[in-house]
């Protein structure tokens, strides 16, 4: 490592590593509490996700979010001049989950309404900041060093990034695998096949919504595709998009996480477009498989427009928020590296997604096999000017839907989740469905399948509370470091908890346990909670459930 001539040392009571949505959340709240708080961010934003291209924020129900994320959301909406309702439930349109899209506002408002809140709260961001190493003394965190040779201390550090650096980084426990049914009793959890999303042919036509009755959308359809480059034939190879890999026993333990994308944000402001350009080394053959999933929804009667390829929810100014489908932004496998790659690693990542996500587009606007409602569909469309201008309208953040995960004295699970066991000291509550996207497109049964995938609720269950133990490590571990987003908790329940308002509540949660942590001198795992509870109650944080059932949805 060289070190600059701009290597500095700095000083904070509180250093929040990740500039995250949560990152955000936590370094005000620390501040308003009278504590120097920094926050280290790996990129040039903050935000994250949220302010990253994931509009229409999927927030499970409105009345378990609180303090400082029901704050920043209110300030959002209030941007567009809309109010919102946070003592009523969503309620579901077209058979769909009640559960998102009314927090749908343009990337580049939701990254202003951070950065002013960090500004007046006077916490001072360090951007590129990418983590070298860290330095401890017995379970202590003294000091952290960026590749830069800018060197962070504190009293107190909290995690807030979406692959849990830091806390891989100070030697805490974590792990990457899914974990197999037998390890938690679980049900969801290791290899996974979801009759929902099992190949099948003869589907439903969607409504006005673009759902089908059963709430799939037209974005999810898995036909009995043939993988091969000769269909029929297994020795002529895989088509590209397709994974090697033996289908596995369900259940079984397994690498891998969830397939990553890019949540775009497109524009049809013909004043204010970047034309969506191909990858340089573009070639149609690579979405052969796309091509005969259209085969496959034409001899099922499909009258195809752009949401068979991707779920889009409206923003204001002639903006959409583009999700991914069946064959839409997700490219799984490419994601399974990522939480262990090293930065120069994740930006090649990065780049084979883009690639990917740039070439399916041109291949939709352009190919002579897509129908022609859906390429006249995706021409409308470009990337806005006025969004990510720094990368081209192309968003800077990579929807890192799952990484590392903690493995701490409390690991929660699908119990907790699915409301069959309660975990003790809330710090907020989660409140979506199981939501988890493909980890694997394999070859099964001969065909084209989807392995890993779930969407469905937690069988009614009301909103679950989050433990303060899963976002603590162990105490032999770490004594001075919190994580709220690679926290304590099994793959499958991860699915669930996942949720950009989760994370910016817990993260508050968590700052305010470090301040009583440095105020009394003692470890963060044995912040008394009989005084953290009216502390977070008095911050406007949802701690209780009192409204009967909850939330219950996911797509």
């Amino acid at each position: 490592m060289s070190l600059t001539a701009h290597a500095a040392v700095i000083e904070s009571d509180l250093c929040v590593y990740g500039g995250t949505s949560g990152g955000v959340a936590a370094a005000v709240q620390g501040a308003r509490m009278g504590k120097s708080v920094v926050i280290a961010e790996p990129g040039k934003h903050l935000g994250g996700m949220t302010s990253g291209g994931l509009s229409a924020v999927d927030i499970g129900d409105p009345r378990s979010v609180g303090g400082i994320a029901r704050e920043y959301f209110t300030k959002l909406a209030a941007t567009v001049g809309v109010t919102l309702a946070w003592d009523k439930a969503f309620e579901s349109k077209g058979g769909g989950p009640a559960t998102g899209g009314a927090y749908a506002i343009e990337p580049h408002k939701a990254e202003k309404v951070f950065t002013d809140m960090a500004r007046e709260a006077g916490v001072k961001t360090h951007f590129s900041a990418r983590l070298a190493s860290v330095k401890k003394e017995g379970a202590r965190i003294i000091e952290f060093t960026t590749e830069n040779g800018d060197v962070f201390r504190a009293k107190m550090f909290i995690d807030a990034t979406y692959e849990g650096d830091l806390m891989a980084k100070a030697g805490v426990s974590y792990t990457l695998m899914r974990e197999g049914n037998a390890k938690y009793g679980e049900t969801y959890n290791g290899i996974h096949y979801s009759e929902r999303f099992m190949p099948r042919t003869g589907f439903g036509q969607p409504g006005p919504t673009g759902r089908l009755k059963d709430g799939l959308g037209a974005w999810d359809r898995d036909f009995p595709l043939d993988p091969y480059m000769v269909k029929g034939d297994p020795k002529s190879g895989l088509l590209p998009l397709i994974q090697e890999g033996d289908p596995g026993k369900p259940g079984d333990p397994a690498p891998g996480v969830q397939a990553y994308c890019f949540r775009l944000c497109l524009t049809t402001d013909k004043t204010n477009m970047i034309p969506i350009t191909p990858p340089a080394d573009y070639d149609p053959k690579r979405y052969e498989i796309v091509a005969r999933f259209i085969e496959a929804c034409k001899a099922n009667g499909d009258d195809m427009d752009l949401r068979w390829f991707s779920k889009h929810d409206a923003l204001p100014n002639d903006k959409w928020d583009f999700n991914t489908a069946t064959f839409g932004g997700n490219l799984p496998g490419a994601s399974h590296a990522w939480p262990e790659a090293s930065y120069a690693q994740r930006e090649k990542i990065a780049k084979e997604h883009e690639d990917y996500h740039r070439g399916l587009l041109h291949f939709l606007a352009t190919d002579a096999r897509v129908p022609e409602k859906v390429r006249k569909d995706m021409q409308r469309f470009g990337l806005p000017k006025d969004e990510f201008a720094d990368n081209g309208g192309w968003p800077h953040q990579i929807y890192v839907r799952e990484a590392r995960r903690m493995i701490s004295d409390l690991v929660l699970t699908e119990h907790h989740t699915f409301g069959k066991t309660v975990a003790p000291k809330c710090v907020s509550l989660g409140s979506y469905g199981t939501d988890t996207h493909e980890i694997r497109r394999i070859v099964r049964d001969g065909v084209v399948t989807r392995e890993g995938k779930t969407a469905g609720g937690r069988d009614g269950a009301p909103p679950y509370p989050i433990g303060y133990d899963a976002i603590v490590p162990k105490q032999s571990e770490c004594d001075n470091l919190l994580v709220t987003f690679a926290l304590s908790c099994s793959h499958t329940a991860f699915s669930s908890i996942r949720m950009e308002p989760v994370f910016m509540c817990s993260s508050q949660s968590a700052a305010t346990a470090a301040v009583i942590a440095m105020d009394e001198k003692i470890p963060v795992q044995k912040v008394d909670y009989a005084k953290l509870k009216p502390l977070l109650e008095k911050d406007g944080q949802v701690l209780e459930w009192k409204h009967g059932k909850g939330a219950k949805g996911a797509h």
